[in-house]
């Protein structure tokens, strides 16, 4: 059998395959990301879930897309983690840009984004992925991204820039207060994930004149700094992949059209595509 998985830093989803890589099953788990959860963090996570349990010993082959998967150094974490809870598979694991970029790609050159809980931008020729950035992570970087918009949510309900009503809501919904944001966001651990899960919140009032501008801006300000630095970007798609994209893509058109970008497909979640794009183009050759 064959696992496929795509994983964010929130949650990651996975597809067991038989051996011709057919679709069996699908679950989910929590997100991994190296640069915060380490090899025995991962391990003792996957153990937990009765669908890896079941088939640990009876996966072949895993390939793996994850969130800060780009070093080796970071790769070397999850592959390590990944071989302990398959033992017997013979582990692949890439970035997750490369799962945005196969799961978007059409047959044409295009530049492809990521809009989750993080945000990223890489050019894909059909072959070779290439990157003007970096990731910088949340606190650095990460402009549009689930993260970022909790951010300015946290602010702009610090700041008293909210509606009251909205306020009030925010306090009853998820119990904030400015001792408990910044504990969560300067204390505790994986605030990034803590600031991405008021994404709700946000697409619940979304079309209120304060949210609006703040998607907005979000928007034009990850296509100014991502998608505009790659050269001949008005004459290619741009393709997007995740939740914020999907959610807000109102916002992100809006922003797209001032800046002449083409947007493609924008696709909330990944993982079919990317099942879809290695039985075309993967699994014939290594299989």
């Amino acid at each position: 059998m064959i696992l496929l998985a795509d994983s964010g830093s929130t949650k990651c989803d996975w597809l067991l395959l038989d051996k011709s890589g057919n679709r069996i099953d699908a679950f989910a788990t929590m997100g991994f990301n190296p640069f915060f959860h380490s090899a025995t963090f991962i391990v003792e996570e996957l153990a937990k879930q009765p669908a890896t349990k079941k088939i640990a010993a009876e996966v072949q082959s895993v390939y793996y897309f994850g969130a800060a998967c780009s070093q080796e150094t970071q790769k070397a974490i999850v592959v390590q983690a990944l071989s302990t809870v398959f033992p017997n598979a013979r582990i692949k694991v890439e970035h997750d840009m490369k799962a945005a970029a196969y799961a978007a790609y059409q047959g044409e050159p295009c530049i492809c984004c990521i809009l989750g809980t993080g945000s990223n931008a890489a050019y894909f020729d059909g072959q070779n992925l290439t990157s003007n950035y970096a990731g910088l992570g949340y606190i650095l970087g990460d402009e549009a991204s689930g993260s970022y918009f909790g951010k300015k949510l946290l602010a702009a309900y610090l700041y008293k820039q909210l509606p009251e009503s909205v306020a009030l809501d925010l306090e009853k919904e998820y119990g904030v207060n400015r001792a408990v944001i910044l504990h969560h966001v300067y204390e505790k651990p994986h605030a990034n994930i803590y600031l991405a899960g008021f994404t709700p919140f946000i697409t619940k009032y979304k079309d209120l004149p304060v949210f609006d501008a703040i998607l907005y801006e979000g928007m034009k300000t990850f296509l100014q700094i991502h998608v505009c630095s790659f050269k001949g970007y008005e004459k290619m798609k741009v393709h997007f992949v995740g939740s914020i994209a999907f959610h807000f893509q109102d916002s992100l058109r809006k922003a797209a059209a001032e800046l002449h970008i083409q947007p493609g497909q924008i696709i909330q979640a990944p993982i079919g595509n990317l099942l879809a794009y290695h039985q075309r183009y993967v699994f014939p050759q290594e299989l």
